[in-house]
This record gives structure tokens, sequence and C-alpha cells, in this order.
């Protein structure tokens, strides 16, 4: 089979299973970056807390999700998450094992990972936020949600923008080790198409090249958008 059938999107062709597998890789991260940035958020503000225990159990999720590699974690999701939802439809009266969407596992495990991650980027950008700022707006007697919309998130944002980046990027990586499960995402795609036509040089070229792409588009649209906040963070001081 010519190479440029093999890639095309014709009845023989694999062009089209790659992309889709492109399009879950994006969707799966996406995912794992939104649940991350909500862990993230929580556990950086419970290590920023001034009660110790709050701080030890902040401490004790970013040791062990930054600490334990990647596909174990994978795993005991995937496996321990079926068990768990096996077992509470065996209290509601169903039989045998209830297996879990790879998507939803995939999604929870990297984002799990992805918020040990965020959370020491938070952390950093809250810490980064000027002490004299907020000691001037409690002096005026600004209210506590007011000055964390009006000073304290925009700063955190702005700092942990290029951060949160690099997170993207892990995770984007992360995302390849869901192929494990059985979820069709670029790396899976490119297994599959190998194997079926035992090209596995070449398809697994075009699956690094397509994670490259990405990774480039990434890196643009982050840049773009340290970019546009810088700005607006000018003009706001300007005004001031």
């Amino acid at each position: 089979m010519a190479l440029f059938e093999m890639l095309g999107f014709g009845t023989d062709g694999w062009g089209g299973l790659l992309l889709l597998g492109a399009f879950m890789t994006v969707v799966l991260t996406l995912a794992a970056l939104a649940i991350g940035a909500v862990f993230g958020a929580l556990v950086a503000a419970a290590k920023l807390s001034r009660f110790r225990t709050v701080r030890v159990i902040g401490d004790f999720y970013t040791t062990v999700f930054r600490g334990v590699p990647e596909l174990l974690v994978i795993y005991l999701f995937y496996f321990g998450g079926s068990t768990l939802v096996s077992s509470i439809g065996q209290w509601f009266g169903a039989d045998g094992f209830i297996g879990v969407p790879p998507f939803v596992i995939g999604a929870f495990a990297v984002g799990m990972i992805s918020g040990a991650y965020q959370t020491e980027v938070y952390r950093a950008a809250v810490l980064a936020v000027s002490r004299g700022e907020l000691e001037a707006a409690r002096a005026i007697g600004m209210p506590t949600l007011t000055m964390a919309r009006r000073i304290l998130i925009p700063q955190v944002l702005r700092f942990a923008l290029p951060g949160i980046g690099n997170v993207w990027q892990l995770s984007l990586k992360d995302s390849a080790l869901i192929s494990v499960t059985g979820l069709v995402e670029l790396l899976r795609a490119s297994q599959v198409a190998a194997g079926s036509t035992h090209q596995y040089f070449l398809f697994f070229v075009v699956g690094g090249a397509l994670y490259l792409a990405m990774t480039g588009v990434s890196n643009r649209v982050f840049g773009r958008a340290e970019t546009i906040v810088g700005r607006s963070f000018k003009r706001n001081f300007a005004r001031n």
C-alpha cells in the first residue's frame, strides 16, 4: 500500500483514525486540566492554611501524586475505580463486574496528577502577590470577597499562567498513558494503525509529529494569552 494511501482518509487510510485520536487527546487533556484546576486550587488553599493538619493533608496529596509513577496512578484508578463501582452496584442488587468508562478514568487520573502540579503553581502565585496591596485593601475596609475578586484572583491568574502552560504540556503527554485502558487517543490510534499495517516506524513517527504539532499550537496559545494578560495589567496600572 502506498504511503499516501495509508495516511489518507479513504477506505484503506488511517488518517481519520489518527486525527480522531488527536482530537480525543486534546479533549481528555482539557478535562484533566479542569479537574486538576479544582483540586489544585483547593489543595493550594490547604497548604497556605494556618492550620497544621490542613497543611499536612495538602502536603500528602502533592507528595503522593508527584511521587508515584503516572502509569501506576492510572492503573490504580482504572482497577480500583471499577472495583469500587462494582461494589456499590452490588449493594443495589447489580451482578457482576461494572466497568468505568476509560475516558472518565483517564480524565480523573491525569487530572489528579495535574492537580498536584497545579497546586504548587497556584501556591507560588499567591505568595507572589504583593502583601502591601492586600494590607491596603484591608485597611480601607474592602470586603474579603471583593478583595479576592479585584486584587488576589486576577494577579494569581497572571502569575500562574506560565506554570499552567507547563502543566498543560505535562498532561498532554500523560494522556498517552491512558492508552493502556483501551481509550483510542492518539497513541492508541497509532498503535492500532501500526499493528494493522506492520508499518510501526511510520505511524509512530506520524503520531509523534502530531504530538509536536499540538505542543507547538499550545505554546502559541499560551504565549498569546500571557501577552494579552500582561497588556491588560499594564493598562490597569497606568489608569491607577
